[in-house]
This record gives C-alpha cells, sequence and structure tokens, in this order.
C-alpha cells in the first residue's frame, strides 16, 4: 500500500500536470486534496495555469477553496465565474464564512448575490453584514443552541436527538432566558455525566464573560487564547445571545495578523498575488520606495554638512556606516518588542516610563560595552586612538537614541492612527541614520 503524498508534493506533481496537459491526472490528485490544499496549489501558479486548474475544480468545493486564497487571487478567479456558478459555490459556505465572501466581492456581484437567495439565509446574512467585518458580529455565527436554565438535563438530551445533528465545533450549549438574555453555558462534558434529572440552572457555568458583538477581531483572538475557548458566545448591548465564534474562524484572525506584521514591515499586504500584474505590483511597491528614497537622501543630506570634514580625514568615511548601523540594528530590537507588546495589550500608561526606561539603560549598557570593543578595534586597526573614541561616543549616543526611538515610536505612531508595524521601521531608519551620522560626523568636526 502506497503511502499518500504530502501536501508539497501533491500540489508540485499537480503543476507538473497542468503544465504537461495531463489534466485527467490533475483532476484525480485533487480528489484526494483537501480544499485548503488545493488553495495553496493555485496561488503557486501563473495566471494561465492557475485558469485551467479552476475549470476541474468541482463545484461542491469551489466556495471553500475561494474562502482560502488570498483576495486578488479570489477577485481574479471570480471574475471569470457566473452569476449561477458563484451562487452554487456560496451555497456551500457556512454563514459566517459566506459574509466574509461577499464582503469581498465588487458591490455590484454582492447585491445579485445576496439578492439570489432566500428570504431566510439573505436576513441571517444581512444580520451578519450589519457588523464591521473586523468585529465580533462580523466573525460570528448564528447556528447556535440555546436551552433554558429552568429545564433538566434529560429534557435537554432528548432535544438533541430530536434535532439530530449539532453545528460544527459544538463544545457546549447557551443558556438565555425567555427572553434571549444570555445566562451563561452548559458544557456537554457535563450533560453527558450529570444526573438527567439535574437542573441547567444547577450546572451552569458564567464564569466566563460572552463576547460584545461590537468587540475587535484581536480582542477576539485574545480571549480565545487566553481562556482556551474553543466557541465563544457572541451578545448585543442588551445582553442578548446573538451568535456564537468558533476557534477556526480566530485560528484565521491569528494567522492574518502575523501575516500583516510580517509584510506590512516591507509595504505589503498578506493579500496580494504573488502572480500579480507586473504594473499593479510595481505601482503599490513603488510608493515604498519613493518613501524609503526620501530617508536615505536625508541621510546623504547630512553626510554633505560635513564634506570639509570627510575630505580632511578620509578614514571617517570608512567608519561612517559603523553608527548608523548599530543604531538600526539595536532599534529594531526594541521596536519589535514594543510592536509586540502593543499587540498583546501588555503596554499600559502605567508602566510605559518604566518600559522606556528599561530600553534605553540596556541601549547605553551595549553602547559603552560594544564602544569600548570599538575603539580597541579601530585603534589597533588604524593606530588613532582619537578616532577610536570619537567612533566609541557617537555609538554610545546613537544606541540610546534608537532605544527611545524604539520604544517611542510605536507609541506615538499607534496615537496618531498610525499602524507602528507599517511606517516604524521607516521612521526608525531615518532616526538612527540622522542621529549616528550628525554624532560621528559631528564630534570629528569639533574634535579633529
Amino acid at each position: 500500500m502506497t503511502e499518500p503524498l504530502e501536501a508539497e508534493q501533491q500540489a508540485n506533481i499537480l503543476a507538473e500536470n497542468i503544465s504537461d496537459g495531463s489534466l485527467n491526472a490533475a483532476k484525480n490528485i485533487m480528489l484526494a486534496m483537501h480544499p485548503a490544499e488545493i488553495a495553496d496549489a493555485i496561488e503557486s501558479l501563473p495566471p494561465v495555469r492557475r485558469s485551467i486548474l479552476w475549470e476541474l475544480i468541482d463545484t461542491d468545493v469551489e466556495g471553500e477553496i475561494l474562502m482560502e486564497v488570498g483576495d486578488e487571487v479570489r477577485e481574479s478567479l471570480v471574475r471569470d465565474m457566473d452569476m449561477e456558478e458563484l451562487r452554487a459555490a456560496t451555497d456551500q459556505l457556512d454563514l459566517d464564512d459566506l459574509a466574509d465572501f461577499v464582503q469581498s466581492l465588487p458591490e455590484k456581484l454582492t447585491s445579485d448575490v445576496i439578492a439570489g437567495m432566500d428570504r431566510q439565509d439573505r436576513e441571517r446574512l444581512e444580520q451578519v453584514l450589519a457588523f464591521p467585518e473586523h468585529s465580533a458580529g462580523g466573525l460570528m455565527n448564528l447556528d447556535t443552541i440555546t436551552v433554558r436554565g429552568d429545564v433538566t438535563l434529560d429534557v435537554v438530551l432528548r432535544f438533541l436527538r430530536r434535532r439530530g445533528d449539532l453545528p460544527r465545533h459544538t463544545n457546549r450549549l447557551w443558556v438565555t432566558d425567555r427572553y434571549g438574555r444570555y445566562q451563561g453555558e452548559l458544557s456537554l462534558r457535563v450533560l453527558l455525566t450529570s444526573h438527567p434529572d439535574t437542573l441547567v440552572s444547577d450546572v451552569i457555568v458564567n464564569n466566563i464573560e460572552p463576547l460584545n458583538a461590537l468587540m475587535s477581531d484581536h480582542d477576539v483572538a485574545r480571549a480565545f487564547e487566553d481562556f482556551d475557548l474553543v466557541s465563544a458566545p457572541v451578545i448585543d448591548d442588551d445582553n442578548k445571545l446573538i451568535g456564537r465564534i468558533t476557534i477556526d474562524d480566530v485560528v484565521d484572525v491569528i494567522r492574518e495578523e502575523a501575516e500583516q506584521s510580517v509584510l506590512s514591515m516591507a509595504g505589503l499586504n498578506p493579500e496580494d498575488d504573488i502572480f500579480a500584474p507586473v504594473l499593479r505590483s510595481t505601482r503599490k511597491r513603488a510608493l515604498w520606495l519613493g518613501v524609503n528614497l526620501l530617508t536615505a537622501l536625508l541621510a546623504s543630506w547630512v553626510i554633505a554638512q560635513f564634506q570639509g570634514t570627510l575630505e580632511r580625514l578620509v578614514t571617517l568615511a570608512v567608519l561612517m556606516s559603523v553608527v548608523p548601523s548599530m543604531g538600526g540594528i539595536a532599534g529594531s530590537q526594541t521596536l519589535t518588542l514594543v510592536i509586540r507588546g502593543q499587540a498583546l495589550n501588555q503596554i499600559t500608561k502605567s508602566n510605559l516610563r518604566d518600559l522606556v526606561t528599561r530600553e534605553v539603560a540596556i541601549g547605553l549598557l551595549n553602547g559603552i560595552m560594544w564602544a569600548v570593543i570599538v575603539a580597541a578595534l579601530v585603534w589597533l586597526w588604524l593606530g588613532d586612538m582619537q578616532i577610536g573614541l570619537i567612533l566609541g561616543a557617537a555609538l554610545i549616543f546613537n544606541l540610546v537614541a534608537a532605544a527611545y526611538a524604539g520604544a517611542m515610536l510605536p507609541i506615538l505612531m499607534k496615537r496618531f492612527g498610525v499602524d507602528p508595524a507599517l511606517a516604524g521601521g521607516v521612521a526608525l531608519t531615518t532616526v538612527t541614520d540622522t542621529v549616528g551620522l550628525v554624532g560621528f560626523l559631528g564630534l570629528a568636526t569639533v574634535f579633529l
């Protein structure tokens, strides 16, 4: 018996079959693949071969695959689908996934898809779409099972047997009063192991706060992490239960946040297609390159102000890059730490001063240590102790400045509504380059 192929091997063989025109073989391989694996294979193919593969996919899984690919890839696939195909694809999606899907469609297609749904499904979808996309309400699913607190566990069990099926990721039932107000939860473990004559109200648990529908998806993810949740109830401002969030949606939020943090530092978006048209990608990246060019020109302007000093002491030009480089590394360490602390809600007004003091102290101690090492190396290499001391002093000054900037820039950016992960690196580079060059060349001008 042959062992199943790994996902990467399947994707590689699938791509080879598409390139060779072996479409039947490609279709057979996809029968053994999960929709998420097919989505990865689609994203890894150039547009022409991607279209060929998409034509081979079974209609029953098109919706799931569309939910797994990035926005740009989804847009390119949907563009070639007619309305009947779109409706067939959306029929297979859970309500929370369907809400995400229609929000990513062009406005005209969104209206057409919603218009083609039956009244009950349309009303349920519009209830979810009424909330912001990145909120608990936007993440929730309306498929909830509620019970009353004044019935016995035996009644609940008979109700579940008659129902015959449970929504995915159901590990607990929600307890409400006669008006639909949330009262607590009943875990399936307790339901199955307690005496059937026990009242629900006697075993209800309410030690975890339900999630308000307007809570951000970031805070939702934190709640799932902190309390090890598989599912959680969502309530409105009147404490009425309106839906639930399950772990599969929270995993998507965590993954998207992680990708956003990494890619935004380069001005990229996790939803970008790696095979997007060249001109579109060029336009997107040009702005970020322009911003970096401005910071480089600023550093060059600073250097130009010390041209006379550099002409007299060529040695300074050889060593000039050391100070900004060390400051950039030290500052990025602090910047990354603070951005992570912000993401985890660990930084508050009460501990900000202690954090900045700590980072500046680390910058000072590192500056002193490496200043001694650098000064000794310059003295041994060039035989000039004075330049070594100037370089060391500039290094101390820049590492302290880098630590302070790395701690404060994310705080200030967040206060003014700017994403620190997106703009923090560029701003920090500007500070460390400018301060480092001014410090080193300024001291050299004064003392040499």
